[in-house]
């Protein structure tokens, strides 16, 4: 085996680390391009999380052979560029297609796809797949729209037992009127007891302040002493 010269293994070395960056890549033929298409090609894939770069097919078997990206040597016949997908596959072939569609001499030829081979058939049903956004999105919807719906039915629980209840008493006759209770007024008073009723206060408080006095005044009239009676006395001695 030749031995390659530095340029060479530089570039069989750039290959084998974009392949252990990826397992997903994408082989084209660009004869026919300008620089100026090919340029313009490689920002729209930039702009996808791909790098699209022309190599040397003998090269490019000698950086893939053992690895998983191995089965896209049966596309490298012929100018080849591949563009190396960290992105979104889906997205990536849809522009190429796209891009082939307005120069129709970039050829996409097939790939690999996480260790298997993809024919050109294969990336152009991915070309008509949702982008990964668009995929999930609608993933998302899906998982969302019933849990929606079992939020609406929580809701419309209470509503439907209150309506419910509504044409129940309804259909009873509706709900009965409150019951009034009269309360009889207290008889009146017949006339001259009122005064009868003072009358006789004042006869019971008269007679409990008599009672009162009299149970007083024998304390009183036993607290005063009696004054000797010096005057008798001297009456009673003759004068000289």
């Amino acid at each position: 085996m030749n031995k390659l010269s530095p340029t060479k293994v530089a570039t069989v070395d750039e290959v084998k680390s974009r392949v252990e960056g990826t397992t997903t890549a994408v082989v084209t033929e660009y004869r026919g391009l300008t620089v100026a298409q090919i340029s313009a090609l490689r920002r729209q894939l930039r702009a996808l999380d791909a790098d699209y770069k022309v190599f040397k097919n003998t090269l490019v078997r000698r950086a893939i052979a053992g690895t998983p990206v191995e089965p896209m040597s049966e596309f490298l016949v012929g100018p080849t560029a591949i563009a190396f997908v960290d992105g979104d596959v889906s997205a990536v072939a849809k522009a190429l297609r796209d891009f082939a569609k307005e120069s129709p001499k970039l050829i996409v030829k097939g790939g690999v796809l996480d260790g298997k081979s993809l024919t050109s058939k294969d990336l152009s049903a991915l070309a008509d797949l949702p982008s990964r956004d668009v995929l999930l999105a609608q993933l998302a919807g899906l998982i969302a729209s019933p849990l929606r719906t079992m939020a609406g039915l929580l809701k419309a629980v209470p509503q439907n037992l209150a309506y419910g209840l509504s044409a129940l008493i309804d259909s009873k006759g509706g709900i009965a009127a409150p019951v009034a209770i009269e309360v009889e007024p207290a008889a009146e008073t017949p006339a001259g007891v009122e005064e009868a009723a003072a009358a006789a206060s004042d006869d019971a408080a008269a007679a409990v302040a008599e009672v009162a006095v009299e149970e007083a005044a024998p304390l009183v009239v036993a607290d005063v002493e009696t004054p000797e009676a010096p005057f008798e006395d001297a009456a009673s001695e003759p004068a000289e």
